[in-house]
């Protein structure tokens, strides 16, 4: 059972980075919005501010390195990439999915960086569906202990679980246990899908529940019935697979779907997120923080050094669409009115 979920882990990586897993036609929705170009800004772009705070801790940006891996061998190398660069660049950083911690103590070092990162938020990761399966609030809790980690985020994904061979499907009366275990730990309780949105009544749900942070990992990413199909050796599911290629909220309709629900608890836009712009897009439709994953993974697996170029990259993106519509801090660029549909 523990040599599967770690061999899983690192095939999910090599499938990510080798195999086209987006989905065919659905896409993120960040084409079809734009911002209207202000020709006279009236700010100086070197006093533009990106800062921000999230779970406590000072960000120089409202980026996150989304929840993509851990528990194998080569994550070690990636997680450590991320985790210098982050610290380096004042990036929060979530953590893939910490079941194997408690099952293995194998590739544990994977999971442990707070000796990389020491001062910016670090999120430990467990699917939410693991409540059902055997995880209460004492093995949260040694997930929190072995992490450093500032929080805990629930990842919700149904459809992956269905084609996952051996997959765990049993979500029934999740978000009492969500409720219980939000109670129970003290940390803050997040969180986030995998790549097919969350809508904005089911947001609602979470945040009575007791949910600190609800990240939306919208539509028209990577696909994780698409991943696992590349995985599975079950004709049927591969089969199945293919009709779950336009799934999904997409994800500028997630962000604006949860933002009319929520109006307190952090709001993180996320899912095929690729550049600066589109983080400043996600952030005027609503979004506080902005998550980028599948598109740093290859960066992350070459060094800590090619991870902040792209980090670097992606800052100067969202500085300069700031620019470009006259907004001189990231409450300006939320408050804006220069974004419109093409």
């Amino acid at each position: 059972m523990v040599d599967s979920i770690n061999q899983r882990k690192s095939q999910h990586i090599e499938v990510v980075l080798n195999e086209h897993v987006t989905g065919n036609q659905i896409t993120t929705g960040f084409d079809g919005i734009k911002f209207v170009h202000n020709a006279l800004p009236e700010i100086d772009f070197a006093e533009i501010s990106t800062d921000t705070s999230f779970l406590g801790k000072q960000l120089q940006t409202p980026f996150l390195i989304s929840s993509m891996t851990g528990g194998a061998a080569l994550a070690e190398t990636i997680n450590k990439n991320l985790a210098i660069a982050a610290e380096n660049r004042g990036w929060a950083f979530a953590l893939g999915s910490t079941r194997a911690l408690v099952e293995s103590e194998e590739h544990r070092p994977s999971f442990q960086l707070r000796e990389y990162a020491p001062t910016i938020p670090i999120i430990a990761n467990l699917g939410a569906v693991q409540l059902n399966y055997g995880f209460d609030a004492e093995k949260c809790r040694q997930i929190i202990n072995i992490t450093d980690a500032d929080a805990l985020v629930l990842h919700l994904n149904s459809i992956q679980e269905v084609i996952q061979q051996g997959g765990d499907t049993n979500f029934k009366d999740l978000l009492s246990k969500i409720d219980k275990l939000c109670d129970q730990l003290d940390v803050p309780v997040g969180v986030k899908e995998v790549g097919w949105g969350i809508d904005g009544t089911t947001a609602k749900e979470l945040v009575n529940a007791g949910i600190s942070f609800v990240d939306v990992a919208g539509a028209g990413g990577t696909s994780w019935s698409q991943v696992e199909k590349f995985r599975s050796n079950e004709p049927i599911k591969k089969k199945a697979a293919e009709a779950f290629t336009e799934w999904g909220i997409p994800t500028t309709a997630s962000i604006s779907s949860v933002k009319q629900q929520v109006d307190r608890q952090t709001i993180i836009g996320s899912g095929g997120i690729h550049t600066g712009v589109d983080g400043a897009k996600a952030i005027a439709l609503g979004a506080d923080m902005v998550g980028f994953g599948r598109s740093i993974l290859e960066a992350a697996t070459q060094s800590s050094d090619a991870v902040e170029e792209w980090m670097e990259t992606r800052e100067l993106e969202l500085r300069m669409a700031m620019f470009g519509i006259g907004a001189a801090s990231l409450d300006q660029l939320k408050t804006t009115d220069r974004l419109m549909m093409k």
